[in-house]
């Protein structure tokens, strides 16, 4: 499965360095058994071999931290930063930077793409990197610079000339680094452990947990420390501070290098994909062969590819792996079966794909509407003024203490009625939390109009911030059960040729999320303007009083609710690839076997 490793670098052969990775082995080996139990058999003998495991995740998990520590820190208060400096008005401050991040997500395919076709996932984590730090450099200094900022006019918009054009570039220039790096960092970590031995599985399962832990633990981080520099001192020295925290995680990941398994990248997935499809319909008047053992497939001797059992599911799109007699297998002639099977995996997660963008769209406005409601309402925390950008720390913090919990308590208690790796499957996950953000929207809802009417009664008294804590911390634990869900469930069920474009698919949800958003915003607007008695859209202007953003919120509620109705509906049709592999049966029957061995052992000990 894993290419031979690559040699390190000249600065990884020196004695000193050497030494020093040694140290560094020594202590994370220390961690890892506080953390994760390495006392057990299972850990060690994951330590014991040479690549991989949780001692290569440490460095993606310090990574994960440093960079998240920017990215949500910019997530939550940018719409600030182009209220005030960059002088847009309230729907497009919103909507620019709801714009970003859907950019930003929606690169992640750029680089699920290239780390799986061209260059390994490492290369391409440190390359888009390098274009993520030098955009946060630009973002620095044009915040450092008053000439570099805009005249407020009164106007939707005022960036114009060379000042657009260095605010646009740096933008979107951090979010093509940002979402290159996300596209194939998961991947690399999770390609640590594999799936196909069962005490690795569990491993796996464990990493995705903990890589959400170290991106929440960095984000605490970023929405209170960065945050509060960048509000109450100075947006650049906010960037700044980001700028450093993120060359240090690229740096850290670079050190990693000796400790990783790093995966060979194979033939373009996409290019796998419209094979199929092409060659399907140059088949399509094709009789299919009742037994489909005589649809073509590679010899088992060629262990390079991983094989995928046949289905019958979508059984046009078999027409592809028809080979007819007297011919040789050529491309766009005939595919595999293994190739078709990719091709139905990939259909039968896009209902699943699509069924989460709604709640993505709900994230959204916990990312801009929420900040702004939070930016009129009574910041005191005793004598301390909290910046409105940071009271997603509350649903932060929530996550924290969940996860763990989650790891330690719940998971070994599902597995023993499960059986399953993760405890619950995926998709279970994923539904919790779906759930989950409909009922948050409905309590922003709630919220809004008790803060609008006390604003409207009394000015000078607002509300406390802290109402805005019901709303993110609900939202807080359905992001913990759907994003995790999601990128599990998209790298186990992906094929192995498409690791990291697969995991993409979570970031695509989130990118379409907030475009769709931004959608929302001006067709509501644009609707609701012509129907209310004011003529006023319910999120328009800069007064935030005067808005009906309750309205919105609620409209979001129904329909995340209509949404989770159909999820349910397509999850329950999924049928998982483990289900129709006789391998991972046979795994599932060893990990069962080794859960009961250790607990015989651990009571014997007793």
């Amino acid at each position: 499965m894993f290419n031979p490793p690559q040699l390190p670098p000249l600065i990884f052969r020196s004695t000193q360095t050497r030494h020093y990775l040694s140290c560094v082995a020594s202590n994370l080996l220390f961690l890892e058994s506080f953390l994760f139990g390495a006392g057990k058999e299972v850990s060690q003998s994951q330590w014991n071999k040479p690549k991989g495991g949780f001692r290569a995740s440490m460095f993606i998990f310090v990574l994960s931290s440093l960079d998240n520590m920017g990215y949500v820190a910019n997530m939550v208060s940018l719409v600030l930063y182009f209220y005030g400096v960059m002088h847009f008005d309230l729907s497009n401050s919103a909507n620019t930077l709801t714009n970003f991040m859907g950019s930003s997500y929606l690169l992640s395919l750029v680089g699920g793409f290239i780390s799986d076709t061209y260059l390994n996932r490492l290369t391409t984590c440190l390359m888009f990197g390098s274009l993520e730090v030098l955009a946060l450099v630009l973002v620095t200094v044009q915040a450092a610079s008053n000439n570099l900022h805009p005249d407020a006019c009164g106007k939707s918009s005022c960036v114009k000339g060379g000042i657009a054009v260095m605010f646009y570039t740096s933008l979107y220039l951090l979010a093509l680094g940002t979402g290159g790096v996300r596209g194939c960092m998961t991947a690399l970590g999770a390609d640590q452990f594999d799936e196909k031995d069962p005490i690795e599985a569990k491993g796996l399962a464990s990493f995705f947990n903990w890589l959400l832990l170290s991106s929440t633990v960095g984000a605490i981080v970023g929405v209170t420390g960065v945050v509060w520099v960048s509000t109450q001192r100075a947006w650049h020295w906010g960037f700044f501070i980001i700028s450093v925290a993120s060359f240090v995680g690229f740096l850290t990941l670079a050190l990693g290098k000796p400790f990783y398994r790093i995966t060979t990248p194979g033939d373009s997935p996409i290019l796998r994909v419209v094979q199929v499809i092409v060659v399907a319909f140059k088949n399509r008047k094709l009789p299919l062969p009742e037994p489909h053992q005589e649809l073509y497939e590679t010899s088992d001797k060629d262990a390079t590819v991983e094989k995928i059992a046949h289905t019958n599911q979508m059984r046009f799109l078999d027409k592809a792996a028809i080979l007819e007699k007297g011919s040789k297998p050529e491309a766009w002639k005939v595919c595999t079966v293994t190739q078709v099977e990719e091709v139905k995996i990939l259909t039968r997660m896009l209902p699943i794909l699509g069924s989460t963008i709604i709640m993505n769209t709900c994230l959204a406005q916990l990312q801009t509407f929420s900040v702004q409601q939070g930016n009129v309402m009574n910041l005191k925390l005793g004598s301390f003024t909290v910046p409105a950008p940071s009271i997603p720390v509350i649903p932060l913090l929530f996550m924290s203490i969940l996860i763990p919990i989650y790891e330690f308590f719940f998971v070994p208690f599902a597995r023993k009625l499960t059986h399953h790796p993760s405890g619950i499957t995926q998709l279970q996950r994923v539904g919790m939390g779906l759930a989950l953000s409909a009922i948050s929207m409905a309590v922003a809802g709630v919220v809004e109009v008790k803060r609008r009417d006390q604003a409207r009664k009394d000015p000078l008294k607002p509300i406390s911030l802290f109402w805005l804590s019901f709303q993110y911390g609900l939202f807080g634990v359905a992001d913990m059960f759907t994003l995790v869900g999601l990128l599990e469930f998209y790298y186990r069920e992906s094929p192995a040729s498409m690791k990291s474009l697969s995991t993409s698919f979570t970031w695509l949800s989130m990118s379409l999320g907030y475009f769709l958003s931004t959608v929302f915003v001006n067709v509501i607007n644009a609707v609701t303007k012509q129907i209310t008695p004011s003529k006023q859209g319910w999120l328009h202007g800069l007064d935030l009083n005067q808005s009906n953003l309750n309205l919105f919120y609620w409209f979001l509620a129904i329909l995340s609710c209509l949404n989770f109705f159909n999820y349910l509906y397509w999850a329950s049709c999924y049928k998982y690839k483990s289900e129709d592999d006789p391998n991972s049966k046979a795994n599932l029957k060893t990990l069962i076997l080794v859960e009961t061995t250790q607990e015989r052992n651990g009571s014997t000990q007793d």
